[in-house]
């Protein structure tokens, strides 16, 4: 077996041996199946993660909704939106908006799993970090 010395803050030195002495094991048993449980458990939950970060990275509008906003758009920047319109349309923004912030969420956590810049991230799947501004007003 090998020996790795490790320089704990006094805090989590505590906090070890007082769980050790919870579960009623040696600290030194304690941090070994700490570790082992954590290393075991690792990739398969980077897997998953990763997978459940692609799947909200890719929820968006079906086309019928984003065909119905645009023509709703196209409506308002000619004026001729009724107040139901008008109502459906920024109920779609709204919704939106909040798949906009998971997406961004989700882009995050994805770059900090695989250590790497967002943008560069953005880059490998696709999406254009520094998109073209639609002005919609």
């Amino acid at each position: 077996m090998t020996t790795i010395t490790l320089n704990l803050s006094p805090e989590l030195e505590h906090r070890l041996r007082t769980e050790a002495a919870r579960q009623g094991v040696e600290p030194n048993r304690y941090i070994l199946n700490t570790l082992q449980e954590r290393l075991q458990h690792s990739p398969a939950t980077a897997q998953t993660t990763e997978a459940d970060l692609l799947q909200q990275i890719n929820i968006g509008f079906s086309t019928p909704t984003w065909e119905q906003y645009h023509r709703l758009i196209a409506k308002r920047q000619t004026e001729t939106l009724t107040p139901e319109e008008h109502e459906q349309l920024i109920q779609l923004s709204d919704r939106l908006e909040k798949l906009n912030v998971v997406r961004i969420q989700a882009l995050i956590q994805l770059a900090a799993l695989r250590s790497q810049p967002l943008t560069a991230l953005m880059q490998t799947l696709g999406i254009n970090p520094n998109p073209e501004m639609l002005d919609y007003a």
